[in-house]
């Protein structure tokens, strides 16, 4: 089931969006190729501390994380990657690893890496390891309103 709160909040902004179902996958890779969607388009959620501070970071699922970059866009002293044991209170309707990048909705920090802006739809996931919602870049980009930077990598 995808996290309600994601869904209502679309529902309410009368956003378009799909639900993608597919096997059961962990990885951002194994997501992708289950649902058959370009690794591109598949944006993935990295939960980031910056100086302490919990936030998100959405790149393409072919992409990990430059700290370097997103400590000097961030003017962070200290950026990190969160444990499991860290955010998976935050998100109580999703599963472990499974949250969608809307940060407003739970009061943290989003951002974007390039080149995710770049395409006209992304999916992520929808609180489970076997949905996604895929819209629009440009609802995402407005309802979150994500600080979008180079701090991604090709792995």
């Amino acid at each position: 089931m995808p996290a309600k709160k994601v869904a209502q909040f679309l529902d309410n902004h009368k956003v378009k969006y799909v639900m993608v179902k597919h096997s059961t996958a962990f990885t951002a890779q194994e997501i992708a190729a289950s649902a058959h969607i370009p690794g591109k388009e598949l944006a993935k959620t990295v939960m980031v501390k910056l100086d302490g501070t919990m936030a998100m970071a959405v790149l393409p699922a072919s992409y990990r994380v430059d700290f370097k970059g997103l400590k000097k866009l961030t003017g962070a002293k200290k950026v990190e990657l969160a444990s499991e044991d860290e955010f998976q209170r935050l998100f109580p309707e999703c599963e472990i690893g499974a949250m969608p990048p809307f940060g407003n909705l739970y009061d943290m920090a989003v951002y974007v890496a390039n080149p995710l802006p770049d395409d006209d739809e992304i999916a992520f996931n929808a609180g489970s390891h076997t949905e996604l919602i895929r819209l629009h870049y440009a609802d995402f980009q407005r309802l979150v309103e994500p600080v979008v930077a180079d701090f991604g990598q090709k792995e």
